[in-house]
């Protein structure tokens, strides 16, 4: 099927570009060296950071819809994809899906610039956690650090923005141009803010706006020392002590902002295999979707804290191509040159169209070499390179090629690469779309964003779905679960 006016035409051409021998674009195994513990010490050792900045994103087609789903702890429904005709619309009149009539993708959402993860709440301080390592058997069990610490040094931690805090350990294109909706919070006190917890839940009832005013306005690296603090003073478990006093989504969404980044994402994809069943959206969201340093930092957080391999859980929980695909995003190998080589755009672009739609079955491993291997830039430059030799968007020709869970892992490569605010938008706006809500994806994808891109994808909710996400959230939640993640979200 051809769109008028789509592809673009009058791409230019790259003559002897680049030079011969030069072509290969992804990292020999190895190239990236492993931090020494979790999370890494003073700073760790990560990629370099590129010279060369990322080309601002455009929006993606979505095609065939995609439905958030998935969610922990509890396995749930997952929406069907929405029929022809009733996908939301994006800015320009075009349906979710429908490549715009214009040159390039200008019919899509463009936001200011792409975000490749690892937000503010990914970086630890020098000397890692407060008073010592990761934490253990958490939640419940031990302590998450040791009893003792030095509390008069609490509230001089020193405090970082978002903005001015330079990031070692990401390419500046990945972060530059995102924004969270929590910030550290100023004048932070941790033994202050310890005090203020015990207080509101001390006695008959619990002052749950007084945990929501502190939790919602303080970064996760200053949750992690309210926690510490709180233990230091008064010989008792933070976690234990909410969790005695919360019920229901609150204390799930309260005990998601308690856990340190990286253990979060590990928690979820435990929590997602664990027992009978397997949450794949919950899989795909967070490994499809996350840098190589923030997955070779979940792989090691999930064996320290689970006593497991995660490589090897997902062996025994999927099959398949779906499980070829998610075991090779677990290698954090993906090539994060934000330079993009227009000709191997093009090469890649004819391979695989010979290997779907111009030959009689799929080629499958040829799909997940490059997309599993080539940057989130140079994975756009291919999609463009493909709409305009084949005459239909890469994400339709892999719905046409893929289906189940591989074909929902694939879209969410490529959906990222074209803009990755606009698929979380879409998540959560399918997580609270008809009867009932998906509160665990709800919760799990408000938190993971807060400090990386929640400001991007709210934009996006409104410009894709003509509400805000304040909005949607008002209307599908209650009580103080409700006044927290309205605190969250900046609503």
């Amino acid at each position: 099927m051809s769109y008028p006016g789509y592809p673009p035409t009058g791409y230019p051409a790259f003559p002897g570009y680049p030079p011969a021998g030069q072509e290969s674009s992804f990292p020999p195994p190895g190239q990236y060296s492993y931090p020494s513990g979790f999370p890494p010490m003073g700073g760790g050792a990560y990629p370099p950071t590129p010279s060369s900045g990322y080309p601002g994103a455009g929006g993606y087609p979505g095609a065939g819809g995609y439905p958030g789903a998935g969610g922990y702890p509890a396995p749930g429904g997952y929406p069907s994809a929405p029929q022809p005709g009733g996908a939301p619309s994006y800015p320009g009149g075009q349906g979710f899906g429908a490549p715009p009539s214009g040159a390039g993708f200008s019919g899509y959402p463009q936001p200011p610039s792409q975000s490749y993860g690892g937000g503010p709440a990914q970086v630890p301080l020098p000397g890692g956690f407060p008073g010592g390592p990761m934490p253990s058997q958490y939640p419940g069990g031990q302590s998450p650090y040791p009893s003792q610490i030095n509390t008069e040094s609490l509230p001089s931690y020193p405090v970082f923005s978002p903005v001015s805090l330079d990031y070692s350990s990401e390419p500046a294109s990945m972060t530059q141009g995102t924004q969270g909706t929590i910030q550290p919070a100023a004048n932070f006190d941790a033994m202050r803010d310890a005090e203020i917890l015990r207080k509101a839940m001390k006695g008959f009832g619990t002052d749950e706006q007084a945990i929501v005013d502190v939790v919602a306005s303080r970064s996760n690296d200053q949750r992690q020392k309210i926690k510490a603090a709180f233990k230091t003073m008064y010989g008792k478990d933070l976690i234990r002590d909410l969790k005695s006093e919360l019920s229901g989504n609150m204390e799930e969404l309260i005990l998601a902002l308690f856990m340190p980044p990286t253990y979060y994402d590990a928690w979820s994809l435990q929590n997602a295999m664990k027992g009978a069943g397997t949450q794949e959206r919950v899989l795909i969201e967070i490994l499809c979707t996350r840098t190589n340093q923030e997955i070779r930092e979940i792989v090691r957080c999930y064996q320290s804290e689970f006593g497991r391999d995660l490589e090897k859980d997902i062996r025994s929980d999927t099959s398949g191509h779906f499980e070829r695909l998610l075991v090779s995003m677990c290698q954090g190998n993906r090539d994060e040159n934000q330079n993009v080589n227009h000709q191997l755009a093009q090469e890649d672009a004819q391979r695989l169209y010979q290997a779907g739609e111009g030959r009689l079955g799929t080629d499958e491993s040829c799909f997940n070499m490059i997309l599993a291997t080539r940057s989130f830039p140079q994975l756009k430059a291919t999609m463009e390179a493909y709409s305009r030799m084949a005459n239909r968007d890469l994400l339709s020709s892999v719905g046409r090629e893929f289906s189940g869970n591989v074909e929902s892992g694939l879209k969410t490569i490529l959906q990222c690469a074209l803009n990755r605010p606009a698929f979380f938008a879409e998540r959560l706006y399918y997580s609270m779309k008809g009867a009932g809500t998906d509160d665990s994806t709800l919760v799990r994808i408000v938190v993971a964003r807060s400090e990386i891109d929640l400001v991007q994808i709210k934009q996006m909710f409104s410009q894709m779905y003509q509400k805000t996400l304040g909005t949607m959230i008002a209307s599908d939640t209650s009580g103080d679960y409700r006044r927290l993640l309205l605190a969250i979200v900046g609503q």
